[in-house]
């Protein structure tokens, strides 16, 4: 049974297409800040046209043809990668920005916010730079019970989120910082990618009826390790994620449910079910 949707976002799609621009119009190699998108795949075919991925904006060098990835970018690395005298492509996701923008706004108006999100993941890094003085991260339950010195009476709180999240992982966090604080204040419409929660429910509606869930991904991809959950907690008792075909075991028996997260191309979807 394969879910539908799957697969590439909307995103994701955008900033593939822009680097694949950059490398047809620049001479190699074309620099990108962090991974273009978490997926093993595509970077690695990147790699292989003259893109290198790098972790400092310093080490590319001056006047250099630059990306910086789609989960988007602390202030400070996208002034430091403007300077550098080269054309510099921003691909980041346009949900990411709108939620640079709302912590930027929170931040101007007094308030606190806890940002629900995973500590290290490129896209949390880049939000929570945006204003470090008034962001909190919140990763897990106890987190919240850290927060003791917050006083909603003198400074109001906020709540927003990392877009790739699962929204039961969300959810539970939201419900939590809801009873701690009452008037806490949330955006009218979720952090949360339409595109990342419609593949959740799409995998939702085939875990129970599989014997195996493939979820085709890579390991430090946030949304797919979402989709691994949610095929867990939607009862299939066996959850594979590979990154490719060649890491299908051979024991798959039964029915078999297959997604991809939204960093994964298609054609690594149509080579699992081939295999």
């Amino acid at each position: 049974m394969l879910a539908a949707p799957r697969g590439f976002c909307a995103g994701v799609e955008k900033a593939i297409k822009a680097l694949a621009w950059m490398v047809r119009v620049f001479d190699p190699p074309v620099y990108c800040y962090h991974e273009i998108v978490h997926n093993r795949h595509v970077v690695e075919r990147f790699r292989a046209q003259g893109v290198i991925f790098v972790d400092d904006v310093d080490e590319v060098p001056i006047g250099a043809p630059l990306m910086l990835s789609a989960h988007g970018s602390a202030p400070a690395v996208v002034e430091s990668a403007r300077g550098r005298e080269g054309v510099v492509v921003d691909a980041v996701c346009p949900l990411v920005t709108k939620v640079h923008h709302e912590l930027k706004v929170r931040s101007r108006k007094g308030y606190t916010v806890l940002y629900i999100g995973h500590a290290g993941h490129e896209e949390a890094v880049g939000t929570m730079a945006v204003a470090p003085e008034s962001v909190r991260l919140l990763e897990h339950g106890e987190d919240l019970e850290a927060m003791g010195d917050l006083d909603p009476t003198r400074s109001p709180v906020a709540l927003l989120a990392q877009t790739t999240l699962s929204h039961d992982e969300w959810r539970g966090l939201m419900e939590a910082a809801r009873q701690r604080f009452p008037d806490l204040w949330m955006p009218n419409r979720s952090d949360l990618c339409f595109a990342t929660t419609n593949r959740q429910a799409a995998l939702k509606a085939i875990a129970s009826e599989s014997d195996a869930v493939v979820v085709i991904g890579s390991a430090n991809s946030s949304n797919t390790v979402a989709l691994e959950k949610v095929a867990l907690a939607g009862g299939c008792p066996r959850v594979l994620r590979i990154n490719e075909a060649d890491e299908l075991p051979d024991d798959l028996t039964g029915t078999v449910g297959v997604t991809a997260g939204a960093s994964a191309p298609e054609a690594l979807v149509e080579a699992v079910i081939a295999r």
